[in-house]
């Protein structure tokens, strides 16, 4: 595991933009990309580059990790209406080349049979895109996922349905189960970009480091994987013991 520790958010964002960028260099690049507030920062970035660069994404194919389930596409708080009016509407890439599970797919099964399928076909992603839940969730893997899960239903935890809440009017609107790609689903992926900010994720940073694997704390099956880039800001960072530091790659930035 390679880890850059930035001086905060936007310089996080930054650098993973600056990551994200050299795979489309490739111009068939796949990306795994995630939703929630961690990588509103990158996705900003690279619609910048877009915009000013150059930077274009019309041949990228792009898979995301998840979708609540019972929410159509055009729900405010669907994921695919998160990415579309985050990212994927602004910038040149095609709808179709996008991926997204279906949440109001039946039988919820075929949809994950589906969606590990096109995952294998048109992936596994070059670079996947992950943040991390303070109970170390990745996706929607919530702790005792198995790590040999591929794309699945889940039952939110509480505390992950609590942290999802400020974007609903309620913590009771926020919809009790989601598609998710596994844990091994994940670790197909070429290379894995985790990115974390903020104080509420310093604990499961710790954890991450510290802790050893264990299925009780999902995010440490990345510990498995041959090339994943830990990127933090100081915040998040700000509990790590030093040990950890000398066992990992570790650059300041």
């Amino acid at each position: 595991m390679r880890i850059f520790v930035t001086k905060n958010y936007q310089e996080l964002s930054y650098k993973a933009a600056d990551i994200v960028e050299d795979y489309l260099k490739n111009s068939s690049a796949v990306l795994g990309l995630a939703t929630g507030s961690t990588p509103m920062g990158l996705y900003r970035e690279l619609i910048s580059r877009y915009e000013n660069n150059g930077l274009s994404f019309q041949n990228v194919q792009t898979i995301n990790l998840d979708e609540y389930i019972g929410l159509d596409r055009n729900h405010l708080q669907s994921y695919h209406t998160f990415m579309r009016e985050n990212f994927f509407s602004h910038i040149d890439i095609p709808s179709h080349q996008t991926h997204i599970p279906n949440g109001l797919a039946e039988p919820l099964d075929v949809e994950c049979s589906r969606y590990e399928k096109l995952i294998n076909e048109i992936g596994p992603p070059d670079v996947q895109v992950l943040g991390i839940g303070e109970n170390g969730h990745i996706g929607f893997n919530e702790p005792g996922s198995k790590f040999s899960s591929e794309t699945h239903v889940i039952q939110l935890a509480s505390s992950t349905r609590k942290a999802n809440a400020r974007f609903f009017d309620s913590v009771d609107q926020v919809p009790t189960h989601a598609i998710t790609m596994g844990i091994k689903s994940i670790l197909k992926s070429r290379q894995i970009l985790l990115l974390a900010s903020g104080t509420k994720k310093a604990a499961a940073i710790k954890r991450l480091l510290d802790g050893g694997i264990d299925e009780k704390f999902p995010a440490s099956a990345l510990l498995q994987h041959s090339d994943v880039v830990l990127i933090a800001d100081r915040e998040a960072w700000s509990e790590v013991s030093s040990s950890s530091e000398t066992i990992f790659n570790v650059e300041y930035l």
